[in-house]
């Protein structure tokens, strides 16, 4: 698959939102092995708080990840979020499993001003409610929000 392009008139720097999804390469599924999830998770948590991103919210689907981020200052760049995110995550994958984790490239919609926050929260950690793998999103141990409660989003 060729890698998605990038918006032209976008900088992908600075405050902004964006809903990010990263899919398993061969749509293998990874992410059905906790420790995988949380090795992820925790590669992406780290990074956001070294590039300066919010993690609004998250769910590791068994071949694919959703995220909600926002840039928190005027530093904050999309793309090494991202390429980070994906590099580390990896290459810890590939350590344990000696295969790569992702495709190349990812999705991304820039959120709107006017876009609501929870809304796109709420769709992510309701993703394994909707695709049968949990009756609640409360009983999915692969998601969450570092700004909201499952509850608020349920």
């Amino acid at each position: 698959m060729s890698r998605p392009k990038r918006l032209p008139h976008v900088s992908y720097v600075g405050k902004a939102r964006y809903f990010l999804t990263f899919c398993v390469r061969d749509r293998c599924e990874a992410f059905k092995d906790s420790e995988a999830a949380e090795s992820t998770l925790s590669q992406f948590q780290r990074t956001a708080v070294e590039e300066r991103f919010a993690l609004l919210a998250y769910c590791l689907m068994p071949d694919h990840a959703h995220l909600l981020v926002e840039g928190l200052d005027e530093t904050s760049d999309l793309r090494r979020f991202a390429k980070l995110a994906k590099q580390r995550s990896s290459a810890l994958h590939k350590k344990k499993t000696g295969h790569r984790l992702w495709q190349e490239g990812y999705f991304e919609r820039v959120l709107r001003d006017d876009d609501s926050g929870p809304e796109y929260a709420r769709y992510i950690v309701s993703n394994p409610m909707r695709k049968g793998l949990v009756a609640s999103p409360r009983d999915y141990p692969h998601t969450g929000s570092d700004a909201w409660t499952i509850e608020e989003l349920s």
